[in-house]
Order: structure tokens, then sequence, then C-alpha cells
């Protein structure tokens, strides 16, 4: 068998898993939440006993204490007997909660009934590493816990309260809680922390790294008495059944802006994996107003919990201005859970989102079309003229979203590349433009008249991403797109068809 020395073992998850010490709280907070999850579970099948099916609300409570330098994480969950104390924090890898999966999908598959009272959807730990993390800030740790009980079970030991200590150097120990020490059924995890990390016994350090990761939580959590996390998860909900005064406050949230959105993308797909996405998209973006280029806006979630915020694989960059979040149950992540783990996987989910969008703006274009071209095109076309020049798999579809002026519009009216091939005569085997600094300049340019006479339309573009736009798309729909100042291009497909054939 392999040899591990536990301290070795220990030392490296607890100080080289993790990029941001922070993390900590969302993994304790996890695990509480998986503790209240499998109280639900055993509650809905029966097979507790005496406290365990009655007792307080399920909930998870944080506690600060900076003249103690403290920081306590407790639940109201199912609790641990003297063995599980044992098996689940005395052995360093084993998931107690992805034991408790397999249990149940064992006894779903075998038809019993006591598989029957939920499902796992709701429990997030699948390692046993996290509550490790804790020794990121802490020198010693207290886990105190009193057993929720079940009903086949002895129950002069069942119920007892039990504190298990450890200063992360290899060894623990497990004795009776005084009884001075009050524990009620489910767990608590006492931090004593560092004297270098005491930012996290303070109530608004705290605070922040909650609503950062543990925001969506399926139980309440609450920091000192006061309720965190108040707002609801609704990208998990039925697009149908969300009200657009919950889309506002939610775009709110993840956006950090104020305005209200001016377009909602809100779906589920089963492929290439299970996915909740919710995006929006703002009434306007900042880059205009000098304030630097903008980060990713989308966040990942695994099971309502932060891993990656405004991750850079989730969308590509021209869709920076997107805001939301995604979430994926199934997503394979990293033993840290701050990253995937499935690179070519996460590649097919962001070419799946993308093509969401991308088909989101399409139907925009042509069912409210004033509302696109009146408030998307004017504000965002910059990004999708960039995404043409660096997004080549949605190139095609992308230059169908384009608008531009034309010699044949008035001032300010736009058309698009279809709108333009559509009144081309059949003859006409090429698109037209010119790259001009303003409209008037462009009608007044010597190329124009040739075009002006034979009545052939020519689009205008006034800057230098247009003009690089169309040296990337090269063609459309079969038709060359040609500059109007090359050299012969004035001449009419009839006149050069008539010279042909005079040679």
């Amino acid at each position: 068998e392999f040899q591990a020395e536990t301290r070795q073992l220990l030392d490296i998850v607890t100080h080289s898993l993790y990029t941001d010490r922070e993390v900590f709280l969302r993994e304790l907070v996890s695990n509480a939440s998986d503790a209240l999850e499998k109280l639900r579970h055993a509650r809905a099948t029966g097979t507790l006993s005496g406290e365990g099916a009655g007792g307080p609300p399920l909930e998870i409570r944080v506690t600060t204490d900076e003249a103690n330098n403290t920081l306590t994480v407790s639940d109201t969950g199912i609790g641990m007997t003297r063995e599980e104390l044992v098996s689940n924090l005395g052995t360093i890898a084993r998931s107690g909660s992805k034991a408790f999966v397999q249990e149940m999908q064992m006894q779903a598959e075998a038809g019993d009934g006591a598989g029957a009272g939920g499902d796992s959807s709701g429990v997030i730990g699948r390692f046993g590493v996290g509550f490790y993390s804790g020794f990121m800030v802490a020198d010693k740790v207290d886990v105190r816990s009193r057993s929720a009980g079940k009903a086949a079970e002895d129950e002069g030991t069942q119920h007892e309260a039990l504190v298990w200590e450890s200063t992360g150097t290899g060894r623990y120990t497990i004795s009776p809680l005084p009884e001075e020490v009050r524990q009620e059924r489910g767990t608590s995890v006492v931090l004593h922390l560092r004297p270098d990390l005491s930012e996290y016994s303070n109530e608004a350090t705290v605070e922040a790294v909650l609503k950062k990761y543990s925001n969506f939580v399926g139980f309440p959590i609450y920091l000192n008495g006061n309720r965190v996390n108040t707002v609801d998860a609704i990208w998990l909900d039925d697009p149908k059944s969300v009200d657009q005064e919950k889309h506002n406050a939610f775009y709110k949230y993840v956006s950090s802006m104020y305005d209200d959105p001016l377009s909602t993308i809100h779906f589920r797909a089963d492929a290439p994996l299970d996915i909740k996405a919710l995006f929006y998209i703002p009434s306007f973006h900042q880059e205009k107003y000098g304030m630097g280029r903008m980060d990713p806006g989308v966040s990942l979630y695994s099971r309502k919990v932060l891993i990656e915020a405004k991750s850079p694989d989730i969308l590509p960059d021209w869709l920076r201005f997107i805001k939301g979040v995604v979430d994926s149950e199934d997503l394979p992540l990293s033993i840290s859970r701050e990253k995937p783990q499935d690179t070519a996987l996460v590649a097919k989910m962001k070419r799946a989102l993308t093509r969401k969008v991308v088909s989101h703006l399409s139907n925009m274009m042509k069912k409210d079309t004033d509302k696109y071209k009146e408030e998307f095109y004017k504000e965002y076309s910059f990004f999708l003229k960039e995404g043409i020049c660096q997004d080549f798999e949605n190139q095609s579809a992308l230059s169908k979203l384009l608008y531009f002026e034309t010699n044949k519009g008035l001032d300010g009216e736009m058309t698009s590349l279809e709108e333009y091939v559509s009144r081309c005569p059949p003859e006409q085997k090429d698109i037209y433009y010119l790259f001009a600094p303003s409209r008037e300049l462009a009608l007044q340019s010597p190329y124009m008249e040739a075009f002006g006479e034979d009545g052939r339309e020519v689009i205008f573009i006034y800057t230098a991403i247009d003009d690089f736009v169309m040296a990337n798309l090269k063609a459309f729909e079969g038709r060359d797109l040609v500059s109007a100042d090359r050299s012969g291009v004035g001449a009419s497909e009839s006149g050069r068809k008539s010279s042909d054939e005079n040679k």
C-alpha cells in the first residue's frame, strides 16, 4: 500500500491546496449545509428518533468574537457520533457527504423506500478536504457535535455531546463536551484564529466573504443573529415563473449597477452537461466612460456555491459586457473547488453558451428591431465587431447582426448586410463598401461617381474597426466584400460584362 506522512499531507491540504485563504469559510458553510441536508433527508425517511425528529429549525449560525479572536460556524443538522467524528474528521480526503450521496443512489437503485425521501442535488461536498481549510487561518480547531440520532442506535450514547480538538499537527483528541458548554443538535466548528489573521473575527469581513461565496446556500445563514443570505438563486427557477421585478433586483445584485437590464437570457440546457444560466445585457457599458477594459461579468457556481467569480472561461472576451451566473451540478471541479477541471468540457460549455447569446440577439433583431437598433446596437456594436475579428467560429452568425449606413439611405438610417443583399440586382456579385471619415465626405468621394450613375448601393463605414471587420469577413453569403476605392471596382457589372464580350 502507499504510505502517507499524515502531518505533511495535512500541511499540503491546508496550505497549498487553496489559492484564496478566505475560501475556508465557503468550505465550512458548505459542510454545515450538507449536515442540514442529511438531517432533512433522515427526517423524510423516518430514520430519526428523539430530538432529531423535532428540535431547532434548520439553519447555519456564524459568530465572530473579536475579544477572544475566534470564529464559530454552527449548524442544527445531523451532528456526529464519536465514530463519525473519527471517520469524517480523522480521515483526510474521506467525504461523508459523498458517502451519503452514494448510499442514497444505492438505495434508489435497489428500490428501497429509504432512498425516496429526497435527492442529492442539495449536497455540496465531494472531496473530504474542505474542513481542513480551517487550519489556514486557525492554529487550533474545536468541533463540538451532538448527533441527531437514529432509531436503531443506542439511546444511551447516541445524543452525547462531544468535542474534537486538533492543532493541525497530525494528532487530535475526542472527549465529552463539558456540561457548561452548550451544544444542541448539530455541529459547531470553533476556529481559534492565528494572531495575524484576526481580521476573520471581524463581522464586516466575515459578512463580505459569506455574501461573496455562500449567499445562495439553501438554508438561512445568520451572522451574529442577523440573516445574511437574503437573495434567492432565481437562476434555478423555471424561467417562466420569474417576473421582471425579480430580474431587476437580481441584476443589480450580480452586476453592482443601478440600471435595469436591457435584456434577459434565462435558460436551462442538458448538453454538454447540465447547465442553468441567467445572463443580463445592461442598458449601457462602462468602457465608453474611460473606465478601462471591463472584467468578465459572469460567475461560475456549482450547487449554488460560488466556484469562480467573473470567470474568463464561461464566455468569450467580446461578450464581457454580459452579467450573470452559470450553475452546473455535475461540472468536474478541481479538488479546491476554485476552478473547473475538465478544460475540454468547459470549452464545449463555452461554445454552447455563446451560441445561445448570439441566438438571443438574432431573435431580438428580428422580433424587436427598433429596440435592437436603437438600444442594443448603438451601445454594443463595437463588441460585435470585436467578436467578428476574434471569434471565427461565430463570425458568420455575428455578421448578420451588423448594421451600416449606405448611399441609398438617409443620414442615420441603418441597413443590415442581409437587407443589402436582398436589394442587389441579380447580376451584382459583390458587396461594395467605402471607408470615409463621415457620410458627407463619403458622398463627395470621387469613387462614388460611377456607383451613383448606375444606382449601385455602397455601404459607408467610418471607423478603423469597421474597416478591420470587412477585411476579416471577406465575404457574406457568397458575395465578396469589395472596397469601392479599389482599382476597377467603379465599373458597373453590365459595363464589365460588355467589355469582356468585346475582347
